[in-house]
């Protein structure tokens, strides 16, 4: 009796596929960087940091500009506050930007085609212009085009692409904004998360929600009522038109 031809064929093919499917869950188990028990456990220059093999755990190994984040060396961000920027740039997300209004501008400060005309600091209304007030720190005309229901405005803070962290440029702001939230009793405030074009609708989404809940976090822990704040993801409909580096962004309403 002659024996299948097919027979054959299909065994060989069975073997290559349990032989491929090994090979993947290899890879799946294979973590992203190597174990480790010491620096000499390391290759190429990595050292040994949590049983991980890494490129640095503080920004000093990295070397000029360069900062260590989540045990790698990226490019250092650009600015920390508006002050590290030149030609009236304010910082946003760790970069120097041209600023879009005069929210982006601080206390009193102008937007004047694309550069910033801060205001003067001051200690008390003597240090101001006859028409101008003392008002935290900076000569303000509190009584011109205010237009709201409460005494101080919220800034809006900026995100670096496809990122959910906090920059130290957006703290200063959350900082000022938190004593704003504070010192007016009484109103709820929403938290407004916004993505640029780039990914899906769905991603989007749930990029500019966890933007918002990381303001919303970082709020609370310096103090503020949870219970006032509400998350509101807006995802890409509501693009600014001024760049995508303005639309990656989460701002504030009083409610």
């Amino acid at each position: 009796m002659r024996a299948q031809p097919g027979l054959k064929f299909y065994l060989a093919v069975l073997a290559v596929c349990i032989a491929v499917v090994g090979a993947m869950a290899a890879c799946k188990k294979k973590p992203k960087t190597p174990a480790c028990d010491g620096n000499d456990d390391c290759k190429d220059g990595l050292i040994c940091v949590n049983k991980q093999c890494v490129e640095c755990s503080k920004s000093a190994e990295c070397g000029d500009g360069k900062a260590c984040k989540d045990g790698a060396c990226v490019a250092a961000a650009e600015c920390t506050k508006d002050l590290d920027c030149p030609d009236g740039k304010v910082c946003q997300a760790g970069t120097c930007r041209n600023c879009a209004n005069d929210g982006e501008c601080g206390p009193g400060g102008q937007c004047l085609v694309g550069k910033c005309k801060r205001a003067t600091a001051c200690k008390s209304d003597d240090d101001c212009a006859d028409d101008e007030d003392c008002v935290d720190g900076f000569c303000q005309r509190p009584w011109a085009g205010g237009g709201g229901d409460a005494s101080c405005a919220l800034a809006t803070v900026f995100f670096a692409l496809d990122d959910a962290t906090i920059a130290q440029s957006e703290r200063d702001r959350l900082d000022t904004n938190q004593g704003c939230i504070e010192k007016t009793a009484g109103k709820g405030v929403l938290l407004i998360g916004h993505t640029d074009s780039s990914g899906t609708d769905e991603y989007n989404i749930a990029l500019s929600e966890r933007r918002a809940q990381t303001v919303a976090d970082y709020l609370a822990r310096l103090g503020t009522d949870p219970a006032r704040m509400q998350v509101v993801p807006k995802g890409e409909s509501e693009l600014t038109g001024n760049g995508e580096d303005k639309d990656r962004r989460v701002e504030f309403q009083w409610k």
